[in-house]
């Protein structure tokens, strides 16, 4: 294949690429027939996706799978390169329209289906995809001070939230009531129609066969029918259109509600860890009081020290008080 491979040779081709087939396709060829560079053909593609622009980013994902599949019989280098840097093409398309998170969502089930990368991998690359980077850097406005009297358990709580507010709100008793009306109003399972559809007479669809009319009756009961074809084909294809629109908003909040329940079920997991722990040190707590407890001495059981004394009686004081009085005077 013409052309030896260069740094700016590749990064000349990526800005010409397109997304067309056959522009996708040569580019690819050439990087496989160069793969003794895929350590430099991933980090470039990384950094040349990362400043494309919004169009062609798709176009870049498209590549690095057209090379990633292609290369699999030469050999795995590319595949295991790129793996590497994957996860963060996916965090940065994490900022992609819906349209666009579409397209990569299937992309990611097609390397699952063909095993072109483990499960693991896939889940952290659609995880990626839904989330985008997970840890933000701080911002360069803000106090170290600030930063110190954050709480880890805060910081936490405040990237969950962030988390959850990616996902658009979708109420359960929503998602059902969409998901009814679907039911109720479904065109494509309309057999009545399609039954009048498929008695539709030949005359109506082909051209060809009007040069076979010979009067002008003839013509004019085919133009009926053709008016009575038009609506009816029309309309049904309008029920059509509004139940793939249909369908998409409700394929939409499914996959939002799901990828909630999948944060929250995490978000569960790690709050069950944390307070499992926190059973452990309370269980532990009590366990070593009960025996400090046990060895503390019981002071119910120590003898009675006035047993055996005779009470002290006022006379008694009295005649103590009266004995000092002499000794005192005596001394005097």
């Amino acid at each position: 294949m013409a052309g030896g491979f260069t740094e700016s040779a590749f990064i000349k081709k990526l800005s010409e690429l397109n997304n067309s087939s056959q522009s996708i396709q040569t580019l690819s060829l050439w990087l496989i027939h160069h793969r003794k560079h895929y350590s430099t053909v991933a980090k470039i593609w990384t950094r040349e996706l990362i400043k494309s622009k919004e169009n062609k980013k798709l176009t870049f994902m498209y590549l690095a799978n057209d090379v990633i599949q292609n290369s699999r019989k030469k050999g795995p280098e590319y595949g295991h390169e790129f793996g590497l840097h994957l996860k963060k093409a996916f965090e940065h398309m994490s900022r992609s329209d819906e349209k666009t998170k579409n397209s990569l969502d299937r992309l990611l089930t097609i390397w699952n289906d063909r095993s072109i990368y483990d499960g693991i991998l896939i889940s952290e690359f659609k995880r990626a995809l839904v989330l985008g980077k997970d840890e933000q850097p701080p911002s360069k406005k803000t106090k170290l001070g600030d930063r110190k009297n954050k709480s880890p358990s805060r910081e936490k709580k405040s990237l969950m939230q962030r988390k959850l507010l990616r996902y658009r709100s979708t109420e359960p008793e929503e998602l059902i009531k969409a998901i009814q009306e679907l039911e109720l109003n479904i065109a494509s399972s309309d057999e009545i129609v399609r039954e009048r559809i498929a008695q539709l007479p030949r005359e109506v669809s082909e051209v060809s066969l009007i040069s076979k009319i010979e009067d002008k009756e003839a013509a004019e009961k085919l133009s009926v029918q053709v008016s009575e074809a038009v609506e009816l084909l029309g309309q049904y294809n309008m029920r059509l259109v509004a139940e793939m629109d249909h369908r998409k908003k409700v394929a939409v909040m499914m996959r939002d509600f799901l990828h909630l329940q999948e944060e929250l079920l995490a978000q569960a997991e790690r709050n069950l860890e944390e307070y499992q722990e926190k059973l452990v040190k309370v269980v532990r707590v009590r366990a070593e009081l009960h025996n400090h407890i046990r060895n503390l001495p019981d002071l119910t059981q120590l003898p009675n020290v006035t047993d055996g004394l005779a009470p002290f009686h006022r006379q008694n004081i009295y005649s103590c008080n009266k004995l000092s009085s002499i000794i005192v005077v005596y001394y005097r």
